[in-house]
């Protein structure tokens, strides 16, 4: 679990360092929201570079958001944060109680986190702009959410119901919802191409109200 520690004081409500636009700090969002914690949000500009000042980069050497800070502790990773947050606040749950459904939801979570996003995030696309060609960017990021949906349908497809592991909000929707909004509004792909996702407006529409910033 990527974290840290700081020397402040401790304080009740937990501060969530983070950007709007961020998939990673999206699913945060939505874990605190579902779980109904306080915390104090914290942004910061991506685009204008904040995540790179040394101040930012005392809390995360990596220089990413979402950065959690809770008392002493601080975290890093959005996966670790989610986690972090099951853990200590377990009413909510954010995993079935199935062991199956709770390894399916793992594992549609990890696909999000580990295959897709972090292949187009804004320093990967700025790199290929700047290596390969600002044309590139595009068609680089759809190709890749393409291959990680295809995983995500053959995975889903005998579990979906009102949402993508049944008929309440897990780990998956959680890191689901961020990519598909991602995909369709950033990335101009059409999601109903993938046949379980005929719920994706639902899915979407059900978490919105909790995506608060």
């Amino acid at each position: 679990m990527a974290s840290a520690s700081v020397g402040v004081e401790d304080n009740n409500e937990m501060k969530l360092y983070s950007y709007w636009r961020s998939s990673c700090s999206f699913r945060v969002r939505i874990a605190l929201n579902l779980k109904g914690l306080k915390y104090e949000y914290k942004p910061v500009n991506l685009l204008k570079g904040e995540h790179s000042r040394p101040e930012f980069l005392q809390l995360n050497p990596l220089g990413f958001v979402p950065v959690l800070v809770d008392g002493h502790l601080v975290l890093y990773d959005s996966f670790a944060i989610i986690m972090y947050l099951e853990d200590k606040y377990p009413h909510n749950p954010l995993l079935p109680p199935d062991i199956h459904k709770r390894a399916i939801n793992f594992q549609a979570a990890s696909i999000v986190s580990s295959t897709i996003q972090p292949l187009h995030n804004l320093s990967v696309l700025n790199y290929i702009g700047e290596k390969v060609g600002p044309d590139e960017k595009l068609p680089w990021a759809q190709s890749i959410i393409r291959r990680g949906f295809t995983a995500l349908e053959k995975l889903l497809k005998d579990h979906t119901g009102r949402y993508a592991t049944g008929d309440e909000v897990f780990l998956a929707d959680i890191f689901l919802a961020p990519q598909l909004t991602s995909a369709f509004k950033r990335f101009n792909i059409h999601m109903v191409v993938f046949c379980p996702w005929s719920h994706v407006n639902l899915l979407c529409g059900g978490i919105k109200d909790v995506n608060k910033m």
